[in-house]
């Protein structure tokens, strides 16, 4: 019984926690997931559901911004690259066509990563996520699929800890790679504010699927990060992964 007891209280005190605006966005959504905000220097946190905010996920296409750092750096591709159409034909007809990294990036078009991951290697990769600190730091046997449904995972909060080091600079590849990814990652902008994020659908199997939408606002407020997670069983809920984020962004009075 007194174990129970315990197991309750914890339970109350999670959601005693969940900031009560970003609670009552996903009420109004009728959708389930977390979400965390947070300003850079870290004295603002508005955080829901914040046991799955600190649970290892696939990244699935957020992957492409530590990913398009390690492509860059490889040298297999650069911002003059032609990324050329290998004429299969793909459910999403903007992949179906010769690409730009910027457009390879901004379409989160799988088969050009896959084609710059098989050039790059796992060895590599693994090198790479250990210097990096990113997520769990483990690829697993298929070099083409480790962020997709792989062994690959990182919790929100390890995205924003990452976010924070690619906008200070502080990660171990050029300054100019870095520049011209935060230039690729801007999604929005409005009058006072400018949004730099990646979308991301993982579809494990046996496994529920989630939407990702991650990144950095930078307002006349300053610098946040936002890293949400939903449950998106089809792709009916995708569109929902950036439209609440912006409802809380704007809500919390960050795109002022």
């Amino acid at each position: 019984m007194r174990g129970f007891v315990l197991i309750f209280v914890s339970m109350l005190s999670l959601f005693a926690n969940d900031d009560a605006t970003l609670a009552k966005l996903f009420e109004d959504y009728g959708i389930k997931g977390a979400m965390l905000i947070e300003s850079l220097d870290g004295k603002e946190r508005f955080v829901y559901n914040e046991a799955r905010v600190k649970m290892p996920l696939l990244p699935a296409s957020t992957f492409k911004i530590p990913n398009t750092l390690i492509a860059l750096d490889q040298n297999v591709v650069n911002d003059q690259s032609s990324i050329v159409w290998d004429k299969i034909e793909r459910s999403i007809p903007a992949w179906n066509k010769d690409q730009t990294l910027e457009s390879a990036f901004k379409t989160s078009c799988v088969w050009c990563y896959q084609r710059f991951a098989r050039q790059i290697g796992l060895e590599k990769y693994d090198s790479y996520l250990k210097k990096l600190h990113y997520g769990n730091e483990k690829t697993g046997d298929n070099v083409e699929r480790f962020w997709l449904d792989g062994k690959l995972r990182i919790s929100a909060q390890e995205q924003i800890a990452f976010l924070k080091k690619l906008y200070r600079s502080e990660l171990p590849f050029r300054q100019s790679d870095m520049e011209l990814l935060k230039k690729m990652m801007i999604d929005e902008r409005g009058e006072r504010y400018v949004i730099r994020a990646k979308t991301g659908w993982a579809v494990p199997k046996n496994a529920e699927h989630h939407g990702w939408y991650v990144g950095y606002v930078e307002s006349s407020k300053g610098i946040y990060f936002f890293a949400t997670n939903l449950l998106a069983p089809s792709s009916d809920e995708l569109p929902l992964r950036k439209s609440i984020t912006i409802d809380a962004l704007a809500q919390k009075r960050v795109l002022d």
